[in-house]
């Protein structure tokens, strides 16, 4: 059996659609608040996988996932350490991806909580954006999540997108390390050099903006009835490939 923890703050809305997503994959799904957490109602190390869903976490009112960021950092980080180097996995979603970035989970370049070297900053349109976009992967990429998967299309729904490194040297490191995972085939928000999603040097730990469990199953696409393509989405992948890399 493969448990995967959906860890859920205040603000978070997308985190029941993410444990269904989980479990058509095959997992075993609990959803927590994040104080369950921290009473040590459970442990994390009690899973395999955990995912950071997106939404508004405490509302972004210092700025997107900030506040979730300052708590993965300053009440969990060692957990987080230790269930990292069990060869788990670590999923961020759109939010969660922001939270990632924000405690330094991402890119760590030299290990987990390192100093902060990228952001998702407001969408050069300076409004929130609800759209559908194509991703590409790129091929060298390390993400555990994204095995056998060439490009996908999923929907975006975000105000703070706009992937941005601290430097063109952070921008190099990405990709001479291979943590450069999906770029927007189009670029919606303008993100440095179109970047949708990136993975630590193990590619165990993965942050994307789009959301993959909105495309679950064909019929989800904006175009199912023209395509008439049934069956699952092209998002159903990312958590697949989770569970048959946790389930050896």
């Amino acid at each position: 059996m493969v448990k995967a923890l959906v860890l859920r703050v205040a603000g978070t809305n997308c985190d029941y659609e993410t444990a269904f997503a989980l479990k058509e994959a095959g997992f075993k799904v609990t959803v927590l608040h994040m104080n369950s957490v921290l009473g040590k109602k459970l442990s994390l190390q009690d899973f395999s996988l955990l995912v950071l869903p997106g939404g508004f976490s405490f509302g972004d009112y210092l700025g997107s996932a900030k506040v979730f960021a300052n708590q993965l950092k300053l009440k969990l980080k060692d957990g987080l350490v230790e269930f990292f180097e069990q060869e788990k996995l670590i999923l961020g979603i759109c939010n969660g991806f922001q939270a990632l970035v924000k405690c330094g989970m991402l890119p760590a370049f030299r290990g987990l909580f390192e100093e902060q070297t990228v952001t998702l900053t407001f969408n050069e349109s300076m409004h929130f954006q609800d759209e559908w976009v194509r991703l590409v992967v790129q091929k060298n990429s390390k993400c555990v999540f994204t095995k056998g998967i060439e490009s996908m299309e999923c929907p975006i729904n975000h105000g703070e997108g706009r992937f941005v490194p601290a430097s063109a040297e952070i921008l190099k490191k990405l990709y001479e390390n291979n943590q450069v995972v999906f770029k927007y085939e189009k670029n919606p928000n303008g993100s440095v050099d179109s970047i949708a999603g990136i993975c630590d040097k193990t590619g165990r730990v993965f942050g994307l903006m789009p959301h993959p469990e909105k495309h679950l199953f064909a019929i989800n696409h904006p175009q199912s009835t023209r395509t008439g393509k049934m069956g699952y989405g092209d998002g159903f992948a990312i958590f697949k490939n989770a569970f048959e890399y946790l389930k050896k």
